[in-house]
Formats: C-alpha cells, structure tokens, sequence
C-alpha cells in the first residue's frame, strides 16, 4: 500500500523545482517510485497567506508525512498540526522558532536538515578578497526577515571587521526591493557583494545576476544556483544533496522512526562553483589556484 506524501509552498517555481526534483530522486534512492510504493501529492499553494487551507489538506488527506522546501513553509505546517511527521531540508533558527528541542534529539514532529554552517561566511568573505584582492568595501544584499538571514549577517560583519574591511548593508525584503538595494550598493562605491543564502534571494537569482553584471559588481554566493544564473563564485551548501538526503528522513519514518528521534544533519561537503563568462564580462582574473578547486565550471 502506498504512503502519501505532501510537498510544496508558496514559493518561486524554481525553487519549487530545484526541492521537489531532487526530492523525488532521494526517494528513488531508498526505492521508492511514484504510483506504485508512494504517493506523492505535490502542491504549491497552501502557505503564508493560504494558512487556513494547509489545514484543510491535513484534514482531507491525512498524509503520513509533509515535507516542505524551506523554514518558513516548516513553520506554516507545525502550526497546522503537531502529530504528523514534518520534514524539512533547509532549516534554520529551528529551535528559537521552536519546531525543534535541539538538533540532537528534535523532540517534536519537525526534522531534516540545516544548510546553514557556522563558519562559512569567513570563508565567503576570503573568497571575494581572493577575486578582488585589492577590495576594502564589501557590500552585503540581506534578507533580514528570513531566519536564516540574521546569523550569516553577524558572521559576516565580524570576519570583514577581522580583515578591517568596511561592510555596507542593503536589505531585500521582497523582490520587488532587489534592484534598489543593488544599486545602493552600487552607489556606495562596494567592490563586491556578498549575497545571503535565503529563500527569497535564491528564488530571485536570475534577477541578482543580471543587475550585478550591469552594476559591474563581482558577487559572491552561498548557493551554486546563483552562479548557473550569472553570478560570479558561490561557495557553500550543495541545495541538490540536502533535497535528495530528505528521501533518507521520509523511508526513516514510513519504517517507523518518529521525527523527533531523528536528529537534525548538517552538510558534510560544501560546494566551489565559478562562472567563467560572467568573469570575463567583469574583467575579472580568477586565481588559477581556485579554479584548480573548483567543483564546477560555468563557461
């Protein structure tokens, strides 16, 4: 007999894509196949403004598990129900906003994955000294209403202040901010841009690109995704391997593990892109010693 599963959220159909793709061959993994062994009832309409109606999918479907794509579709779905197992692979700030006791041993209904990784913005911030050596202003495009944003700003902050390089914030809170606050940065003379690993930013890559490479802005990323949409060099969390690893958490469960003994995992491998292209349109060198680390190569 099949399990259902339900996935989805109001977000951008590229990151709706990017998640329920690689999700799908997580399953696959684990021998799971669509119509045969599972069911699998993808919808994209039944968060953020839409609570009420992932309340009436809970109460029409009773579906095994719900996995979503993002934190905040996590936090729509806890405050649907308490009972049935919650999977997400890109959390963040899980235990403050409260869906989990503690990434050893979560406790409730919520587990997964956390993308994010202390640490990674020094290394971000390395990065864009090592393609422009000679940069003093950093800029930084935030998100500072997703709950990943705030750690990665306070990490970045204090690695700039480390290599006395000066910061210069602009923040996006909706997609419609992106173009003004790139040109802020712009405007202030930054001689490159940090870009947040948020939801919102990542939906919106192909936008940041664009107006980057217009602005003559070297940027730097967390998710490779930027960089296949003309950003410059992106450092960080491989999105395609925490999407496949929640097939890991739904066979757990279906087998009959409770979420809540499932402790949260954190990215073992993180992930060196560069675009080529969007380097020689920039006029930027990059290090032949990077490229020689490189995973991936965007010509």
């Amino acid at each position: 007999m099949g399990r259902s599963c339900t996935s989805g959220g109001e977000v951008a159909q590229f990151i709706v894509d990017l998640a329920f793709g690689n999700f799908v061959k997580g399953l696959s993994e684990f021998g799971y196949e669509q119509g045969r062994n599972i069911d699998i009832i993808r919808r994209m309409d039944i968060f953020r403004d839409r609570i009420p109606s992932i309340e009436e999918m809970v109460a029409l479907l009773k579906p095994d598990i719900i996995a979503v794509p993002a934190t905040l579709e996590a936090v729509a779905a806890r405050n649907a129900t308490s009972t049935i197992p919650i999977v997400c692979p890109a959390l963040a700030d899980a235990v403050h906003l409260g869906l989990i006791a503690s990434e050893a041993r979560p406790g409730g209904n919520v587990t997964g994955i956390e993308p994010y990784i202390a640490g990674l913005p020094t290394k971000q911030i390395e990065l864009a000294r090592e393609i422009v050596p000679k940069a003093r202003r950093v800029g930084l495009l935030t998100n500072m209403n997703d709950p990943k944003g705030p750690p990665q700003v306070g990490d970045l902050r204090a690695a700039c202040g480390a290599l006395s390089l000066s910061v210069v914030e602009a923040d996006a809170s909706t997609a419609q901010d992106i173009p003004n606050a790139l040109a802020a940065l712009a405007n202030e003379g930054v001689e490159v841009t940090v870009v947040l690993q948020t939801s919102l930013l990542l939906n919106m890559s192909e936008q940041i690109g664009a107006i980057a490479l217009e602005k003559r802005q070297p940027t730097v990323f967390g998710y490779r995704e930027h960089v296949v949409h003309g950003g410059l060099v992106s450092y960080g969390v491989d999105l395609r391997w925490c999407y496949r690893r929640a097939g890991y958490f739904v066979d757990k469960i279906l087998r009959g593990a409770h979420p809540g003994d499932l402790p949260i995992e954190f990215p073992s491998k993180l992930w060196l892109a560069v675009n080529l292209k969007t380097a020689k349109a920039l006029d930027v060198a990059v290090p032949p010693g990077l490229l020689a680390r490189t995973d991936e190569v965007i010509e």
